[in-house]
C-alpha cells in the first residue's frame, strides 16, 4: 500500500468517518463526560483522576482542544465531530515515540480493548518494532481477569471469554500482565484501560481514543500519558485504518 501524504492522509480519515463526522453521536459524548465528572470509574479507564475533573464543562474543554468535537455546550445532540488535523498531529506526535522505542531496543507491550477494530493496527505497529530489533513483550500463560482470561494474539493481548474477543474498556486485563511479568515493559502501546492503567501504574504509555473516552486524553493532558491519538475507534470496516498505520510507521521510520 502507498504511504499516503498527510494531505491524502486527512481525506481518507475524513471519508471513511474515523475522523471529521463521526459516527458516536453528541448526547453519547456528553454523557461520557458527565459520568467521568461525577467519578464513575468505568470511564475513567484505569487513571486515578481524584477531584480534579468534576466539572463536565472542564472535560468538555479539554475534548474540544485535544479531539476536536464541538466546544459549544449549548450543543447537546446531533452531530460531533473529530478534529482530521488533531489525529495527524497524534499520529505525528506516536510515531515519534515509536521511533525513540526502535532506537533503543525498547521492551514494548501492545494491547488492545477494541479487537474487532484495532488488533491489525497494533499488531502490524508490533511486528515493525520487532523487526527494529525491539522486544515484543510475551505474556504470560492462565492470566485471567474480569471473570474471563487475558491472551495474545499477532503480539496484541486481548481480553477473551467465552470462546470470543470481547470490547472492553477495564483496566483489570493491564493489572494482571503487569502483575506477573517479571520485567515490565519500557513502553506501552495501547487503548482504552489498557493504555490508561499502564499510564497510572509509571510506565510510558501511548494509545488511541475515541471521542467519548475522554479520560485517555486528560491522562495525556496531565502528563501520565504520553500521546493519545484521536479517532473512531470501531469504524464500519477496519481496513480503513490500513492508510492510517502506513502514515505512522513512515512517519516513525519502522517501514523497510
Amino acid at each position: 500500500m502507498p504511504i499516503p501524504s498527510r494531505a491524502a492522509l486527512v481525506e481518507h480519515l475524513v471519508r471513511t468517518r474515523i475522523a471529521g463526522d463521526v459516527a458516536t453521536p453528541r448526547d453519547n459524548n456528553l454523557s461520557h463526560y458527565r459520568k467521568l465528572a461525577n467519578g464513575d470509574r468505568h470511564y475513567w479507564l484505569g487513571l486515578e483522576l481524584g477531584t480534579r475533573w468534576t466539572d463536565e464543562q472542564d472535560v468538555l474543554a479539554v475534548m474540544a482542544e485535544r479531539c476536536g468535537v464541538n466546544d459549544d455546550p449549548a450543543h447537546r445532540a446531533g452531530q460531533d465531530t473529530i478534529d482530521p488535523e488533531l489525529t495527524v498531529d497524534g499520529l505525528d506526535r506516536l510515531a515519534a515515540r515509536l521511533r525513540k522505542a526502535a532506537a533503543g531496543k525498547e521492551r514494548v507491550l501492545f494491547a488492545t480493548g477494541h479487537p474487532g477494530a484495532l488488533l491489525d493496527v497494533h499488531s502490524r505497529t508490533a511486528a515493525a518494532l520487532r523487526a527494529a530489533g525491539c522486544d515484543i513483550v510475551r505474556i504470560p500463560g492462565g492470566l485471567t481477569a474480569d471473570e474471563g482470561y487475558v491472551v495474545q494474539f499477532a503480539d496484541v493481548a486481548v481480553f477473551e471469554r467465552g470462546a470470543s474477543l470481547w470490547h472492553t474498556h477495564s483496566p483489570e486485563p493491564m493489572n494482571a500482565i503487569l502483575d506477573h511479568l517479571a520485567v515490565q515493559p519500557d513502553l506501552v502501546v495501547a487503548d482504552h484501560g489498557w493504555a490508561g492503567r499502564a499510564g497510572q501504574r509509571g510506565i510510558d504509555s501511548v494509545g488511541y481514543a475515541d471521542c467519548n473516552d475522554p479520560a485517555l486524553f486528560i491522562g495525556e493532558a496531565e502528563g501520565t500519558l504520553q500521546v493519545t491519538v484521536p479517532l473512531d475507534d470501531h469504524v464500519v470496516d477496519p481496513r480503513f485504518y490500513e492508510p492510517m498505520t502506513e502514515y505512522l510507521l513512515d512517519a516513525a521510520g519502522l517501514v523497510s
